[in-house]
């Protein structure tokens, strides 16, 4: 344990140390130069109102790990390559594509590159339509999701490492990678904004093959309504409303932004909901061939706050949610009960014209019923920028405690570097 330490702490300073100095020797080097980011856009008219615009990112990590042996393991990985484009064909239509990869590593990666894991796939397709200035509908497979702010998190500009992961609630379980088919509809009524969606979840899930047990639900209810041509449980509802008190921020796009930076002042206050009826079952206890079907409902509140303090800034968010998957619902990261998560981080002021640095802390805490004691997680971490969110390195060490039921297990420590480009 204290040689992992000492590694994970020597290997961020071998490489934080020389990237700042690195950095205030170029500012002297480069004076004139101009890095800053522009947007990859083709413009389809004079005016600029037309165009196509294109966004490519990938994120590489580092990632060592204790498993349960005591013993550190280290593992690169791809956490993320993708690609998307979108195009503002006129001021009523939008279309967007979306495709890319996840968490590709040497365990899951094929001799020719034609493994069904990890492979690129379709992460959004859909168009868009606006009726009036605050309502716009569209459809496909989309990222309108409901019930938090970072259930629709950007992928780009995380304040901390990643993502909160009990935020993306159905991700594999009634959705594509967080993306569901459906029809959406967007916009907002003066600082109000809201948007809310009518999909249909997907029949084969994470939970394919699971056997149903009594008085525990597990999400199949359309896999198995589809055995006998029903449809009770082909529909879900979500949506999610927040009142922006400061500077509104665009809703164009789905993805919400992790942190600004200081270049904007929002506080907003919201709130959420998912719906899937009939959406998991249990084993009926009098009849050991039927099913006794469990709506599923989720609701969340948050708030988000990010903005310039003196030559800095700061950014926090907080989220309380309450998870209904039926009766002792448990399965990997997902469970039927309550969790909390809060972030905050401060962005010092510029000590290099090419670097900033945001140091953050995060905790989360899940309690669910399938278990005796909840769990939790503590993040301490920073975000060094080179270019913004456009290039960035951050470091991340996490500590994770399971829900448990009788000998308290030992806490999951990892220590991640990533590094990222986006264009």
């Amino acid at each position: 344990m204290k040689n992992s330490l000492c590694l994970i702490i020597v290997t961020a300073l071998l490489l934080i140390v020389p990237i700042c100095s690195i950095a205030q020797d170029k500012d002297e080097q480069v004076q004139g130069v101009d890095d800053s980011y522009k947007p990859l856009k083709i413009n389809i008219d004079e005016s600029g109102r037309k165009y196509v615009r294109f966004i490519i990112w990938n994120q590489f990590w580092l990632d060592m790990a204790e498993n349960a042996n005591d013993e550190t393991t280290f593992k690169p990985l791809i956490r993320r390559s993708r690609v998307l484009a979108f195009a503002q064909i006129s001021e009523r239509f939008l279309i967007l594509t979306h495709f890319g990869l996840n968490t590709l590593t040497g365990d899951n990666m094929g001799p020719v590159g034609k493994d069904a894991s990890a492979q690129l796939f379709l992460h959004g397709a859909w168009g868009e339509f606006k009726i009036i200035d605050q309502i716009h509908i569209g459809g496909g497979l989309h990222y309108w999701n409901g019930l938090s702010r970072i259930t629709s998190a950007s992928t780009l500009n995380f304040m901390t490492l990643d993502n909160y992961r009990q935020g993306w609630a159905q991700l594999g379980l009634s959705d594509q990678f967080a993306r569901h088919m459906g029809v959406y509809v967007k916009g907002n009524f003066g600082k109000l904004n809201y948007h809310f969606a009518v999909n249909e979840p997907i029949t084969n899930n994470l939970e394919e093959g699971r056997v149903p047990g009594v008085g525990t639900a597990v999400y199949q209810g359309k896999e198995i309504q589809s055995q006998t041509n029903g449809t009770d449980a082909n529909t879900v509802y979500q949506g999610y409303v927040d009142y922006q008190f400061l500077d509104k921020e665009s809703n164009k796009l789905p993805y919400r932004v992790g942190s600004y930076l200081g270049k904007k002042k929002v506080f907003n206050v919201g709130a959420g909901f998912f719906s899937h009826p009939n959406g998991t079952v249990s084993q009926d206890p009098n009849n050991a061939s039927d099913f006794v079907y469990h709506n599923v409902n989720h609701f969340a509140v948050d708030a988000y706050y990010d903005a310039p303090v003196a030559n800095g800034a700061i950014n926090a968010y907080v989220v309380y949610y309450n998870f209904d998957y039926g009766p002792n619902y448990s399965f990997g990261p997902y469970g039927t009960g309550s969790s909390i998560y809060g972030q905050a981080g401060f962005l010092l002021p510029d000590f290099s014209k090419k670097i900033q640095v945001m140091p953050y802390l995060a905790y989360s805490t899940r309690d669910y019923e399938a278990f005796d004691e909840p769990g939790n997680t503590f993040q301490v971490g920073s975000n060094i920028f080179i270019t913004g969110h456009n290039a960035k390195l951050t470091f991340e060490y996490n500590t994770t405690r399971a829900n448990y039921s009788g000998t308290e297990p030992d806490r999951a420590n990892r220590f991640i570097i990533q590094a990222m480009v986006f264009l």
